[in-house]
């Protein structure tokens, strides 16, 4: 598994630990990632995705899974996200 978000693509950063002496090391700053299962009301199912704690409070704030995808712009989407916004929009516009 990727350390990577499914739906906002945020991953792994390189910096540095500095101690007292300035003394500068390599380190590693993960992204939060937990598996979860966001229900997609459009869909009518639920779906099983490894994202980032922060993208998931701002699922949560944008409505849910769906209000989240259909508010976000395409560019911001990892291709996976963007399969399931498209098969969205396709359900909600009754094809």
């Amino acid at each position: 598994m990727a350390r990577m978000c499914a739906l906002t693509g945020k991953k792994v950063q390189y910096g540095h630990n500095v101690s007292h002496s300035k003394r500068a090391t390599n380190r590693r700053f993960e992204p939060n990632i937990q598996k979860v299962r966001l229900q997609s009301e459009a869909l009518g199912q639920r779906i099983s995705l490894n994202i980032a704690t922060r993208t998931l409070r701002t699922v949560q704030k944008k409505g849910g899974l769906d209000g989240f995808l259909l508010n976000t712009d395409d560019s911001k989407l990892q291709p996976g996200a963007l399969r399931i916004k498209n098969k969205i929009r396709r359900k909600l516009s009754g094809r």
